[in-house]
């Protein structure tokens, strides 16, 4: 069952056009990874999809509702969270404060808990008292990913999780993606790294210069074609 999807999605910042007639689905369940190089639109697309950029409502639908023209405390009502590039955590407050505005703009039952979250991520329990901009990156991704969690999501987009990440960590971070999909969470992943990408979904886009360039499942795309889609067919 489509959960997600976009249809024909364009996107602007003022007079520069970022995206052009997107359209990608996400079914119950699934995991999509989005690939390209820096600038494709990927991070674009996520801000879209969660309401943090203004669409025509019919762009964006979820569960078979459009929601493209919503703003997005109401996106996340409806059961969609972000994982925003570069962690967007609140100085201001501790870890723990920072997991527990997660569940504010969605108060709903499911499995996830601030218990659950730090079974998850154990060292966050340990840290839990500590101001969350002061823990290391991948740390600080962890909490992210927790505070979005917290709002038990029935859709969570990951925006760039490995991005500035040690390879140990990078693992880590992914290592916990099962428990998030067997938690009823179906997962949208922003990926640079292609390989990553590749190991975890179970479909992949392609995008490039706000197009997708091609799409499937990993074991169904050549290498070749991989990388004319993300860099482009060179003569």
């Amino acid at each position: 069952m489509t959960l997600l999807q976009t249809r024909g999605l364009t996107a602007r910042y003022g007079d520069f056009q970022a995206l052009f007639g997107v359209d990608i689905t996400l079914a119950a369940g699934e995991c999509v990874a989005i690939i390209g190089a820096n600038g494709a639109g990927k991070t674009t697309l996520m801000r879209s999809i969660a309401g943090v950029l203004a669409n025509a409502p019919d762009q964006v639908v979820f569960d078979g509702q459009p929601i493209g023209a919503l703003p997005a405390d109401q996106v996340m009502a409806r059961g969609i969270a972000m994982v925003p590039e570069g962690r967007r955590l609140f100085p201001s407050l501790s870890v723990e404060e920072n997991l527990l505005i997660g569940a504010h703009g969605r108060k709903v039952a499911g499995p996830w808990t601030l218990e659950a979250v730090y079974g998850l991520f154990p060292i966050l329990r340990e840290r839990r008292r500590n101001p969350g901009t002061a823990l290391s990156g991948g740390q600080q991704q962890m909490v992210a990913i927790g505070r979005a969690l917290m709002s038990n999501p029935r859709v969570i987009l990951c925006d760039e999780l490995s991005l500035g990440l040690a390879p140990v960590v990078i693992r880590d971070i992914y290592a916990a993606l099962p428990r998030i999909r067997d938690g009823g969470a179906s997962v949208i992943i922003v990926e640079q790294d292609i390989g990553q990408a590749l190991k975890v979904a179970d479909r992949v886009y392609c995008m490039m210069e706000g197009r997708v360039t091609l799409s499937g499942r990993p074991a169904d795309l050549s290498r070749a074609a991989i990388h004319n889609a993300y860099f482009g067919a060179t003569a």
